[in-house]
């Protein structure tokens, strides 16, 4: 790996103290060696006028998978928009689509400064994903979704408990811990609806096994956490609990709907909650009470959820929604620019047991590095750096991205993926998937 140079810089650096320093960062070999006073030559020197540096954004809940279904399933409440939309788009998905899907997925995200993603696939072809993951330099935590249960599940996705389990478990053998630990291997069970108590129980025993992940949809919309209680006679967060799906080792995407009980639940057992603001508002699904959350030292982290349901995988839109919503809510104090920021970055790798490695600018650890452009029009002037980030920065802004010490964009330019190609194949494989789905448009 080559050493790299950040010149003249504004360091957000997320650390404890929430330092900002003026300086250099210098890179080498892969991590963070040292911060303000540092060399003054390097491999490649990037010069930081007029932008902050601060750790890539954290994303704890995407599907990457629906990245091609962009525009195609608007205006649906969640069960709907599922049976009729998704779910048939999904089961029309090969592997050559999903490949399509995930690199214009991981193009935009870093176009836009995220560096790590949570994401679930589609219950198929989740290799093609990976595969995607490895050869782009991003860094993933990916898990293959897993569906043994409903009446209105395509053939394609309905699995068979035993089978889906087998081929969870092949996955995580083949690609947990590749790329020099860029990626990882999750357990992905869709929700409570889509999974019989039986799977749900062998993945909440296989995690602990294996030492990885739950990814998981939770209390999202007033229906499904109905639908929940009239089948198991239990809410959503507490039917997950018992059966082990709950820890620190566990992110519930959205919990929307959550009684007291499960907000208990959440914060004994230390299970992180993945926010998706801007995906619950176009769903209808309801705003979350993260500030509740929070105050109880519940995990919150943030995630775009899907191209299906947002329109973008944009971490700036996503945390000043976050902001602005629960200061509608409560009043303008109640979630404060820092928070955002943290909550963002920091408080994403921690949700994925990577804040030894990830989510601040320290010296020995990863270089996960985006420099952000403030000198726009749409920035200026600023006389708080993180109030600007949050609330004036646009995704259009990243300037430069460094994932795992190696640069994937410079001056706006992607370095591991041709953007034009990359555009061109999605147009192509979304025109027939469509058809292959008997869906117009």
């Amino acid at each position: 790996m080559k050493s790299i140079l950040i010149k003249g810089a504004t360091l957000l650096t997320m650390d404890e103290r929430n330092s900002i320093i003026s300086g250099n960062l210098f890179i080498r070999d892969g991590r963070i060696e040292s911060i303000g006073s540092t060399p003054t030559s390097a491999d490649v020197v990037l010069d930081a006028a007029g932008c902050v540096v601060l750790p890539g954004f954290v994303q704890t809940h995407l599907h990457l998978c629906q990245t091609i279904f962009r525009g195609a399933a608007d205006d649906l409440p969640l069960l709907e928009w599922l049976k009729q939309r998704v779910w048939p788009l999904e089961a029309a998905h090969n592997a050559s689509s999903i490949r399509a899907s995930a690199r214009l997925a991981v193009a935009e995200l870093i176009k836009s400064g995220t560096t790590c993603a949570l994401t679930m696939e589609t219950v198929n072809h989740t290799e093609a994903v990976f595969r995607v993951i490895a050869e782009t330099g991003f860094r993933a935590t990916v898990g293959k979704c897993m569906m043994d249960k409903g009446d209105d599940v395509p053939g394609p996705l309905h699995e068979q408990t035993e089978a889906s389990i087998q081929e969870s478990l092949e996955l995580l053998s083949a690609w947990h811990g590749q790329g020099s630990g860029r990626v990882r291997y999750c357990f992905a069970p869709r929700f409570a609806l889509s999974c019989s108590r039986e799977l749900l129980l062998r993945v909440g025993e296989l995690a602990k096994e294996n030492g990885v992940m739950i990814h998981t949809h939770a209390s999202e919309n007033k229906n499904e956490c109905a639908l929940v209680e009239s089948e198991t006679g239990q809410r959503n967060v507490a039917y997950l609990d018992s059966l082990g799906v709950s820890g620190a080792h566990v992110v519930l995407a959205h919990c929307v709907h959550l009684d007291e009980q499960e907000v208990e639940i959440l914060a004994r057992t230390r299970t992180n909650v993945a926010h998706c603001p801007s995906s619950n508002l176009k769903l209808g699904s309801g705003v979350a009470e993260i500030t509740k959350l929070l105050r109880r030292g519940i995990s919150v982290s943030l995630g775009a959820d899907g191209a299906a349901c947002n329109n973008r995988l944009d971490m700036f839109t996503e945390m000043r929604s976050m902001a602005l919503l629960q200061k509608a809510m409560l009043g303008p104090e109640a979630l404060q620019a820092n928070q955002a920021l943290r909550i963002a970055t920091i408080e994403g790798a921690k949700a994925l047991g990577l804040e030894s490695e990830i989510g601040s600018l320290e010296a020995g650890k990863q270089a996960d590095v985006i420099l952000v452009n403030l000198d726009t029009l749409h920035s200026s002037p600023h006389s708080d750096p993180i109030s600007a980030v949050v609330y004036s920065a646009q995704s259009s802004d990243v300037k430069s991205v460094i994932i795992n010490g190696e640069l994937l964009m410079r001056d706006r330019e992607l370095l591991m993926l041709d953007e034009e190609s990359v555009v061109k194949e999605a147009n192509q494989e979304r025109k027939a998937l469509m058809e292959r789905a008997g869906i117009a448009g």
